[in-house]
């Protein structure tokens, strides 16, 4: 048996681990091989849940704000975007360094994987080309790695969303020619291997994916003759059987770009629309809170036990607040971030580690 900590039983020496914060795993990991064979077990990152030490992340891609320029249209022509840390239980604030020296892709998604966050596709900063490029971040070693590209045509503007344990699922978009797509395809994370799904029954761009109750739910998006004219029906992948439910026509109940959908912990879905707060419930839609005036433009939300956060401003070229809602009482918490810390966010993802 590897013994971990000497002259302590293995068990006292986990308990010490567990104890770490995330942002020290790389520190560890380095200083000893039976540390770092710990600390990137499954088992490692289930037993800091269980014990209440994993610690709650959320990766957004975030515009690069300079505090000492004046804020105005010209310093929104050409924003550089990095990945901005959250720790919502405290409105702390940091960057994680990127793969790129230009700044991430424009409009690439985020979503995790364990301990690994995955970032997909996008906009090439300097040329604006569409990229199927993948790059995962391990948070254990601190370290990126480039996964294998997308397959198929290089897509824009596609849903994803991840079933937390292995897989991405993604689905939709357009290609290079602005045709809004159908297919749909699945990346394991682990094995860094692709693999091509059943198509959807509608083309779908500028769709919203959640992974939701066990399934893949792909909502909303336009078809290619509508062009940005959105639709209310959704699609649902189930992972068991390997194929897409029957269509929802009505699944939104009226037209609007799904972007702020995300899930709840329980059979709800929730979305910011027209300046509230909706839950869905027995298939319908109704406000349950009215969103803070200081984030009713709304650029990001994402939800964790029992909680929603909120980022947005007041109106467009205003410095992005953020608010977190309690989902049982319905009451709102402003989070204290800096200036720095107050750029537009494109995408974002929660974790906990």
């Amino acid at each position: 048996m590897e013994i971990i900590i000497p002259d302590l039983p293995n068990d006292v020496a986990r308990e010490c681990l567990i104890r770490v914060s995330y942002n020290q795993f790389s520190t560890i990991s380095a200083a000893c091989k039976a540390w770092k064979d710990q600390i990137q077990l499954p088992q490692f990152l289930a037993q800091r849940k269980a014990a209440r030490f994993a610690q709650k992340i959320i990766v957004m891609v975030q515009s690069r704000v300079d505090p000492n320029k004046k804020r105005g249209p010209k310093c929104f022509a050409s924003p550089v975007y990095g990945l901005t840390l959250l720790h919502p239980d405290t409105g702390h604030c940091s960057e994680l360094p990127t793969f790129s020296d230009h700044g991430l892709p424009l409009f690439c998604q985020l979503t995790t994987v364990g301990s690994e966050l995955v970032v997909m596709g996008g906009l090439d900063p300097v040329t604006w080309e569409a990229s199927n490029s993948i790059f995962v971040y391990n948070f254990v070693l601190a370290r990126w790695r480039r996964g294998v590209d997308m397959p198929g045509v290089r897509r824009s503007f596609f849903g994803c969303a991840s079933d937390l344990d292995r897989t991405v699922y993604v689905a939709g978009g357009h290609d290079d020619e602005k045709n809004a797509l159908r297919s749909a395809v699945a990346y394991d994370v682990a094995r860094d291997e692709w693999i091509r799904l059943p198509d959807m029954a509608k083309e779908r761009d500028e769709c919203k994916a959640v992974f939701h109750g066990g399934k893949f739910h792909v909502i909303g998006g336009y078809c290619t003759e509508m062009q940005g004219r959105f639709e209310r029906s959704a699609e649902v992948f189930d992972v068991e059987t390997r194929r897409w439910d029957p269509i929802q026509e009505d699944f939104l109940g009226a037209t609007t770009c799904p972007r702020t959908i995300v899930g709840g912990d329980d059979v709800e879905l929730y979305m910011c629309h027209g300046g509230d707060v909706l839950a869905s419930r027995d298939t319908k839609w109704q406000a349950v809170a009215k969103l803070p005036a200081e984030v009713c433009n709304t650029a990001y939300v994402t939800t964790w036990q029992g909680k929603m956060l909120v980022i947005g401003s007041a109106r467009f070229g205003e410095p992005h607040l953020a608010y977190v809602l309690d989902l049982k009482s319905y009451t709102w918490t402003k989070l204290d971030t800096t200036e720095k810390f107050s750029g537009h966010v494109q995408s974002g993802c929660y974790l906990e580690i």
